[in-house]
């Protein structure tokens, strides 16, 4: 039996977000100027009222007031992805990992690149933290939101990264 989805929209410091759940959770957030943007289905209902805490917990955490989300999921996916989503939601606010640490900690340590596939995959951008995976070498790598939001991200939590150009003064919000 497939839920009804339903989506709103969310103006945020890395740019307009699509917000997408059903009544089993949240199933996305998505950069909606990002390398693979996503438009509502026909048969998804604009609902902006189903994502007030959604909305909520995103302005806390962007105007630096939250550091976990409390959020119930519909992921979809995998077994193998939703395996990787569930732990990149355990590498805490303002730390970074490696693809190989994240590997490692999911017991599969040879599978780097499908962890790496895996986290470029994860449908809800934010709260499921995959902008805190880094490559190995302690550069930043590819982020489905642009390398740009990814700096902004990390540096809101306060990441010291070698190439980040983000000013904190970017991190009021307006949410529509």
């Amino acid at each position: 039996m497939n839920e009804q989805m339903r989506y709103t929209y969310m103006e945020s410091p890395v740019g307009r977000l699509l917000l997408v759940g059903s009544e089993t959770g949240l199933a996305g957030v998505h950069f909606v100027n990002g390398k693979s943007p996503i438009n509502p289905a026909k048969d998804w209902l604009p609902d902006n009222r189903f994502f007030d805490e959604t909305i909520k917990q995103l302005t806390a955490y962007f105007n630096r007031q939250l550091t976990e989300f409390d959020l119930a999921f519909d992921l979809q996916g995998t077994q193998f992805q939703i395996e990787v989503w569930q732990e990149l939601q355990k590498i805490p606010y303002g730390k970074t990992i490696s693809y190989g640490e994240l590997a490692r900690r999911i017991n599969r340590p040879l599978a780097v690149r499908a962890v790496g596939a895996a986290n470029g995959q994860n449908p809800i951008a934010i709260i499921i933290p995959c902008h805190r995976v880094i490559g190995s070498n302690g550069k930043l790598t590819g982020y489905g939101g642009g390398m740009a939001n990814k700096e902004i991200l990390l540096a809101l939590e306060g990441v010291n990264t070698a190439t980040s150009s983000a000013q904190p003064s970017l991190f009021q919000t307006a949410v529509k």
